[in-house]
């Protein structure tokens, strides 16, 4: 990959467009192997479901994935409210030493894992008051989208599918409706599946995607990390070559000039 092709999330500058969860792994080794193997330099965490210092007696995740190493991503999952989702980013801001890039989302129902966009709008407010920089989790609604983007936030990352489905992107029409208009990143985030999914967001124009379940649960996680390494970088590639156009007839490969008649 070109290293040059790098792109901005607020304030920070990266080249891998992978970014990666920390949970489901069966344990802390495979998480800190797949995460090495999936190139990834944006590693999410979710605060309220893990140990970044909060809790001394228990393994630190930080012990694996060093801040050193990796841009760590606060995220909100798990929370269900606005309120809940601001409380998190201000403890994850205190455990990092004032870190401020989070993830947000806020969720409708357990089934569903569906963003409810009245609280996630209601958080993007307050945690942008805050000083926070706001990477947030959405439905792919383009005009959603575009509110999230004018309240500050600096990427937009709308689901594929639902969250560990594993469905691919379902929708690629509206996605693309949010690229056309959005100034800041817009990333794929939740419903991956498979190298190829990973691929297909790419090649639409996507900045990035975000994954987690795709990776911690393939039969060989390492392995599967390192397939969408290089499926992430050959969607990029592929875009930035241009596609050929579509036809709805054959076109010959080779010219038909000097043919041999019989």
């Amino acid at each position: 990959m070109n290293t040059k092709d790098s792109f901005r999330i607020g304030q920070r500058e990266f080249t891998s467009r992978l970014l990666v969860g920390t949970g489901k792994y069966k344990d802390l080794n495979e998480t800190r192997e797949a995460i090495a193997a999936s190139g990834a330099e944006i590693v999410t965490v979710a605060v309220r479901r893990t140990n970044i210092g909060q809790n001394p007696d228990e393994p630190n995740l930080l012990d694996v994935i060093s801040p050193d190493r990796y841009t760590i991503l606060p995220n909100t999952a798990g929370c269900y409210t606005a309120k809940d989702a601001v409380r998190t980013c201000m403890l994850a801001r205190e455990l990092l030493d004032g870190h401020n890039l989070v993830k947000l989302e806020v969720l409708g129902d357990q089934k569903t894992l569906y963003p409810n966009m009245r609280e996630t709008l209601t958080a993007t407010e307050t945690l942008i008051k805050e000083g926070f920089e706001v990477m947030v989790y959405c439905s792919d609604d383009p005009i959603a989208a575009k509110e999230l983007e004018a309240m500050g936030c600096v990427a937009i990352m709308p689901l594929g599918s639902l969250i560990g489905s594993g469905l691919g992107i379902l929708n690629p029409h509206n996605i693309r409706l949010i690229m056309e208009d959005a100034r800041v990143p817009v990333l794929v985030d939740a419903g991956v599946g498979t190298a190829s999914d990973a691929a297909i967001a790419m090649e639409m124009g996507c900045e990035g995607v975000l994954m987690n379940t795709a990776i911690a649960h393939a039969r060989n996680p390492v392995l599967m990390a390192s397939a969408m390494k290089k499926a992430i970088e050959a969607g990029r590639e592929a875009f930035l070559a241009g596609r050929m156009p579509k036809k709805a007839y054959a076109s010959a490969s080779s010219p038909l000039e000097g043919l041999i008649h019989s």
